[in-house]
């Protein structure tokens, strides 16, 4: 999901509350979460009503947003849950053994699944992007990355370990 299209000024103003800014922020957002909920969700009633909900917690919960950079993680961690929610609440089940995982993702064409490795990448927050990348991307050990980032090993494995949990609930949503 880009922000390419919101500044740091409208956010910033947004997360003080500046109803504007907040009208602004809604605007321009919109069409990309609608487009993540199109993709997501089961049906468009779903994608409707998971965009819908998405705008509304954003508007209640701009200001507890920290920077503009977690914004689209945020975004797209609140239509993936309202996604699998509505799925839910129709009596559908979600796959989360990853034995169904791999078989949906088997079923996706290559550019798209390279599209959705990239977004499910780009959703994580930073710092299980960066121990992610560098272990699966970059193939570098462990304690390769624990040295990088000056974090213990087993801290560097807990990331890692977060990250993969992370990239697989939003590959399976």
């Amino acid at each position: 999901m880009s922000i390419g299209v919101v500044t740091n000024e409208t956010f910033e103003a947004a997360r003080l509350g500046d109803r504007e800014a907040i009208a602004r922020l809604l605007e321009r957002t919109q069409p990309n979460i609608r487009r993540y909920a199109q993709s997501t969700c089961r049906t468009a009633s779903d994608a409707e009503d998971a965009t819908q909900e998405t705008l509304w917690l954003l508007t209640r919960h701009v200001g507890a947003i920290r920077a503009l950079a977690a914004l689209s993680g945020w975004l797209f961690s609140v239509v993936r849950r309202e996604c699998l929610r509505l799925a839910r609440r129709a009596g559908l089940t979600v796959a989360a053994d990853d034995d169904a995982l791999e078989a949906i993702l088997s079923q996706r064409p290559d550019a798209e699944l390279r599209l959705d490795l990239a977004a499910a990448f780009e959703a994580l927050p930073p710092r299980y992007r960066e121990v992610a990348l560098m272990r699966d991307l970059k193939e570098m050990t462990i304690d390769e990355i624990a040295v990088a980032l000056c974090l213990s090993r087993q801290a560097t494995k807990a990331r890692l370990h977060r990250a993969r949990l992370l990239l697989r609930e939003y590959l399976a949503g």
